[in-house]
């Protein structure tokens, strides 16, 4: 699941609406190992365009 975060999060971007619905889609659908994996990877891509969002998603996510 993380592989499709990743062709889907891009594909998505384009809207803050859809980008934040999608990432917390993905977060659930990981596997509890990989969603350290999967910010790292969001932060690389998407800090830039949507810092707030990526705060609000992960800060939800136990560390």
């Amino acid at each position: 699941m993380l592989d499709y975060a990743k062709v889907i999060l891009p594909k998505v971007s384009f809207s803050k609406h859809l980008f934040r619905k999608e990432l917390a889609k993905c977060i659930r659908w990981v596997e509890p190992s990989e969603v350290q994996e999967l910010h790292d990877w969001c932060y690389q891509n998407f800090k830039d365009k949507y810092p707030d969002v990526l705060e609000e998603v992960f800060s939800g996510v136990a560390a």
